[in-house]
């Protein structure tokens, strides 16, 4: 295996964004993180290269990313932001994006807002029609059973349009039953367009850090059952990861549940389908 790609890294800066969700309430988030903190786990886990991913819904975010990955050259992508309800304003933001070197797909905060159907709006869907015709994934970061029926829907509406499960669109992990995420993941993934990243695969009931293998188990053993590892990527989630043990216990987790794995799949999930579906460099420094 050619090293891990983190599929799935955040750093924020209070100073330079507006991160509504991202309150004293937060503990140890709540305040300005850079990649610098993650870099000794990288070194300690054999992480190789990461995508950044947006934490604000904002420009200045985005351009914060791009900073970061001008001066690491660990960064190998950005999944940065443009404002899907204004579709024309979208599509000029995303026309400049495409020139940067490390853009590599977008996505909104769908889940801080109210209406968990906001994608099949109009004027999103027409910002979704920019990003299918332009050829750019979108990462959808879902945590109710609405959002995954919205998906169904953007794929029959957009079938061009690739898109990635953040975080397996957050499993009832320690809910003791899966459904309805089971079977509504499992008619989001009929579609080959659809990938999904197993990432912040957190106890959704009481501490976060309450998570187990064996409790996280039943979650990833569907999802791979109904995606196959080569539509399943891994993702740090770091530093939200640090409400969950940290970096390294995330990571040990998540090569704890591939133990079984044969080299191939393990190498799929853990780097190759990230780099096919962002079109990251390999380890030559090619493009895929």
């Amino acid at each position: 295996m050619s090293g891990i790609i983190d599929a799935h890294l955040h750093v924020w800066d209070l100073d330079r964004a507006s991160y509504t969700w991202l309150t004293p309430e937060a503990g140890v988030l709540y305040r300005s993180i850079g990649m610098d903190e993650v870099l000794p786990s990288f070194a300690a886990t054999g992480v190789t290269g990461t995508v950044l991913v947006q934490s604000a819904d904002d420009d200045e975010d985005t351009d914060l990313m791009f900073e970061v990955a001008a001066d690491q050259p660990l960064v190998v992508g950005v999944v940065g932001y443009v404002p899907l309800h204004e579709p024309e304003r979208a599509a000029e933001r995303l026309e400049e994006l495409r020139r940067r070197p490390q853009f590599r797909g977008i996505r909104n905060l769908i889940h801080d807002r109210p209406d968990p159907r906001w994608l099949l709006r109009s004027d999103v869907d027409a910002g979704l029609g920019v990003l299918e015709a332009a050829g750019v994934p979108f990462d959808v970061v879902g945590v109710l059973p609405e959002h995954l029926e919205t998906v169904l829907e953007v794929s029959a509406r957009h079938p061009e349009l690739d898109l990635v499960l953040d975080h397996l669109n957050k499993p009832p992990i320690g809910a003791g039953d899966l459904e309805p995420w089971a079977s509504l993941i499992a008619r989001v993934a009929e579609n080959p367009r659809v990938h999904a990243k197993v990432s912040g695969l957190y106890s959704a009931v009481g501490d976060p850090a309450d998570w187990t293998v064996d409790s996280v188990r039943p979650a990833f053993d569907h999802a791979l059952a109904v995606f196959g590892p080569d539509r399943l990527m891994y993702g740090g989630d770091w530093p939200v990861s640090l409400i969950a043990g940290g970096y390294e216990r995330v990571l040990a987790g998540i090569e704890s549940l591939l133990a079984d794995l044969d080299p191939h799949e393990r190498d799929r999930i853990l780097s190759g389908t990230a780099r096919r579906f962002y079109w990251l460099p390999d380890t030559e420094g090619t493009t895929r």
